[in-house]
């Protein structure tokens, strides 16, 4: 189990088993924390991204919610909300406190589980209050419903959810959270697949080269189209301001390429958090926090599948 206490961060997931959904809180232990994030896909569903430009007035966020339940998911971010104003955590206005929390849904209204069924305000209220330092891995909170290797048919994914990766150098701490819902394939260190799309005999596809033959007719390209993404979050313990964490989340985005194939394509809504303290943290190159963000990334999107579904995973 991997702990993000030495980020200052607390997760915290709520999950409904039956609609194949749920969510995902990341919140600062004991107040604010500094955000950057990456957008690496072509159809995502976010909320408040743009108050993590560096340019912007707002320098701090609250929490981050991962949410299944594609666009619905957003109302979630309400619960967050209410369990950071009923503590006084916001950025002040005066009269009171206006949290700050961006969210990033991905799409699981299909196959697993009901169209209907949807990430909640007090799904995510409850998240919040169960948040601990120990993150747990596997189908739950935002990776519910995730499933991956979706370039042919329903029938021959495999089931996608949420890992962490941690890694260290000296007094340098890094962790990762990844909540994989992708069209392509999951990779090991490697270059094996672990999960992904499969041929009626079992055998693995190879979704990547699948796609570069052309196998996939435009009826199946519409099918998939917005029907995956995979949101991450990195975490370090170093003093990095706004700019440096864009960087961080942007370098991050190396680990997608390596562990997931195909990736960023035009169905997937990746997107990429990173995360600093806003004082106290410790010194660094931020090429060094970069390198081992990556690391820290691969490992958490190939313990995404493995502890979503170990018995389905093949060596």
């Amino acid at each position: 189990m991997t702990s993000f206490a030495a980020c200052g961060l607390v997760v915290g997931h709520a999950t409904d088993v039956a609609g194949a959904t749920g969510c995902t809180v990341i919140r600062g232990a004991r107040g604010p924390f500094s955000c950057g994030v990456a957008v690496v896909g072509r159809a995502t569903g976010t909320r408040e991204l743009a108050l993590l430009d560096p340019s912007h007035l707002v320098d701090r966020v609250d929490a981050i919610l991962l949410a299944g339940g594609s666009a619905y998911g957003l109302d979630a971010a309400a619960g967050v909300m209410r369990w950071m104003e009923e503590r006084g955590r916001g950025f002040d206005v005066g009269a009171g406190v206006v949290p700050i929390v961006p969210a990033a849904v991905l799409f699981d209204l299909v196959p697993l589980g009901r169209f209907d069924a949807r990430p909640t305000p007090e799904m995510a209220y409850d998240a919040c209050e169960r948040a601990t330092a120990d993150v747990v891995e596997g189908a739950v909170g935002a990776g519910t419903g995730a499933t991956v290797g979706k370039v042919a048919r329903a029938s021959g994914a495999m089931k996608g959810g949420v890992g962490c990766g941690e890694a260290s150098a000296g007094t340098v701490e890094v962790r990762a959270l990844a909540a994989v819902n992708a069209v392509g394939d999951v990779r090991d260190a490697e270059g094996r697949i672990v999960a992904g799309a499969r041929a009626p005999d079992g055998s693995w596809l190879d979704g990547a080269a699948f796609l570069a033959r052309g196998d996939t007719g435009d009826e199946r390209f519409r099918d998939l189209a917005g029907r995956s993404s995979t949101l991450c979050v990195v975490a370090t313990n170093v003093a990095l301001d706004r700019a440096a964490l864009r960087a961080l989340a942007r370098s991050a985005s190396a680990a997608l390429f390596r562990r997931i194939t195909p990736v960023a394509t035009p169905f997937d809504g990746d997107v990429i958090f990173a995360t600093a303290p806003i004082s106290g943290g410790v010194e660094a190159r931020p090429a060094q926090v970069e390198a081992l963000a990556v690391r820290a990334l691969e490992t958490a999107i190939e313990r995404s599948v493995r502890a979503a579904a170990p018995g389905d995973i093949l060596e």
